[in-house]
């Protein structure tokens, strides 16, 4: 299936580091290389070469790009008219720096290809600097059958049909179930499908992922990219919250609107929404009052720190439920709301106490709607990283994930330790522990391709480009949290698209950082020299 393959694969930079680290005394070239090949495709995943015109007269931003496109069309192994190619699904300004992003889809025949996003950016001179993407040549040698014989109302029912199946009769969806059509790769060969998503949280929490074939109703693929945070969880911890509420016909709502388009928080105790309320200010649910206020504080930081608003970027509702499942020991985003279980009380308690879990949801949905980072193998551990390193920002008290909602601190600190992964312990892996190096990464198909396991390689590098330090002989000078943050998220929101590995993870952050802070910078420096302390190349 392309989403495996892709995420697996690497380019042509990461074999120099397969099977060794880095050694005492190692150094870094601050030397990049400027083109790098999906060994799947064997056409380009990254350019970084700045390229003009031979002319720019009576050109616009989005022509030059097209030319661009045109001129590399041999490397791609495209041929026609780059507009038949490519479409442009998102186009925007960055004022501070003075460049221009587009957010491309590959299409065959009008039907975009599933996994085939590209970005493209231009300086302030309108010369193109960065491609970022997955490109799959030669389409019209692949026999795909683009007529439709059944809807998208027919796809959903199908795709319902096989939720209930999967998970019991669902009640009631979280929103309206949506489909669209995509070529996808699956198995090697090329299907005209309908991708159709669907929201539960009862009688199980998921961001449901369907693949039904347009020509015949077959399901092709499916996965759930609920993104849920393993033996996540805290108990509630007496914190005092301010909460933006609402009073109405006697009664104070956990939902307010001074935030986007409102922070609602529902208790799902009897399996389904209902708006948590109080006859006074006083909110005396634990959990309840958690989920609002740390909703609240990330919305905040979003905010204040990039200019965000909500996840969408467009005032999205930010709706938390509590008291999800019985004794869940979990937290999750579904594509629509937060879901936090109670946990156990043994190992696990209130998961949504912790301001970084809440935090760590959110940015998943701040990554649906940029990068879309596909939930499993490399893009997935990528797409949990993000969510880690935001989560650590937000909280800012550490570099642990989900320290406070761990009961037995005896048997375990943390579920995750971004400056020491392998202190924590992770029965699924070989060594027992978490990896800290891409050498050491799992590749079994437990957890997604270890979405969550494999997560811990990036954040070790997140926390080296702030904090600094030597790792495997590899000695990096940190350049502090505001830096690291702005870094990543430029590179999620810009670069990074939905079949980006590790290898173009590093590509992304170096990009991004010299974007903001110059070429020659200590920023840029500090990011070579982290993703080559933990292996990536």
């Amino acid at each position: 299936m392309k989403l495996n393959k892709n995420v697996i694969s690497s380019t042509l930079a990461l074999s120099v580091a397969l099977g060794t680290f880095a050694t005492a005394g190692s150094t870094v070239s601050a030397q990049e290389s400027k083109i790098h090949y999906s060994s799947e495709y064997g056409t380009p995943s990254f350019i970084g070469e700045t390229w003009a015109p031979k002319t720019k007269k009576g050109l616009s931003k989005r022509d030059i790009a097209f030319s661009y496109l045109t001129e590399n069309s041999q490397k791609f192994k495209i041929k026609g008219d780059m507009k038949n190619h490519f479409k442009v699904k998102e186009e925007k300004a960055d004022q501070g720096t003075g460049t221009h992003h587009f957010r491309l889809v590959e299409q065959y025949k009008g039907i975009p290809i599933f996994g085939s996003e590209s970005t493209l950016a231009l300086d302030k001179s309108d010369n193109v600097t960065s491609f970022f993407g997955e490109v799959v040549p030669n389409l019209e040698d692949k026999n795909i059958n683009i007529e439709a014989a059944i809807s998208k109302n027919e796809a959903i029912d199908i795709t319902k049909e096989a939720i209930e199946k999967k998970i019991g009769k669902v009640d009631q969806y979280d929103a309206p179930i949506n489909a669209e059509q995509f070529i996808y790769e699956h198995d090697g060969a090329f299907y005209n499908t309908y991708l159709v998503k669907a929201s539960t949280s009862n009688p199980k929490v998921g961001y449901w992922h369907y693949f039904i074939d347009a020509t015949n109703g077959n399901i092709v693929d499916h996965y759930n990219a609920a993104q849920d945070l393993s033996a996540f969880g805290m108990g509630v911890l007496g914190t005092k919250q301010l909460l933006d509420v609402q009073f109405i016909d006697g009664l104070y709502e956990l939902r307010g609107f001074s935030r986007g388009k409102g922070i609602i928080t529902y208790d799902q105790s009897s399996g389904k929404n209902v708006l948590v309320t109080s006859l006074s200010k006083s909110f005396h649910d634990g959990a309840s009052v958690d989920a609002h206020g740390n909703a609240m504080k990330t919305y905040d930081y979003f905010k204040n720190t990039f200019g965000r608003d909500s996840v969408d970027n467009k005032g999205q509702q930010l709706i938390s439920a509590v008291h999800v499942g019985d004794k869940w020991n979990n937290a999750s985003w579904n594509g629509v709301q937060m879901s936090y279980g109670d946990g156990d009380g043994i190992t696990r308690a209130f998961y949504s106490a912790a301001l970084d879990v809440a935090a760590h949801e959110m940015a998943h949905g701040v990554t649906q709607h940029t990068a879309n980072l596909t939930y499993r193998n490399e893009s997935g551990a990528l797409n949990e990283s993000m969510s880690d390193i935001f989560g650590a920002m937000v909280d800012r008290d550490d570099w642990l994930i989900g320290e406070n909602v761990v009961v037995n601190k005896d048997e375990k600190i943390a579920i995750r330790s971004m400056s020491n992964p392998a202190e924590i312990v992770d029965v699924r892996t070989e060594s027992g522990y978490s990896p800290d190096h891409w050498s050491k990464r799992y590749i079994g198909t437990l957890d997604s391709g270890g979405v969550h396991i494999n997560s811990s390689i990036n954040n070790k590098a997140a926390y080296l480009i702030s904090d600094g330090g030597t790792h495997y002989g590899v000695t990096v000078q940190g350049v502090g949290r505001e830096a690291t943050e702005q870094i990543y998220y430029r590179a999620l929101t810009l670069y990074l698209t939905q079949s980006s590995n590790f290898s173009m993870m590093r590509q992304a952050a170096i990009q991004a950082a010299t974007d903001l802070y110059g070429a020659s910078s200590k920023q840029v420096r500090a990011v070579q020299q982290a993703y080559t302390a933990v292996g990536i190349n």
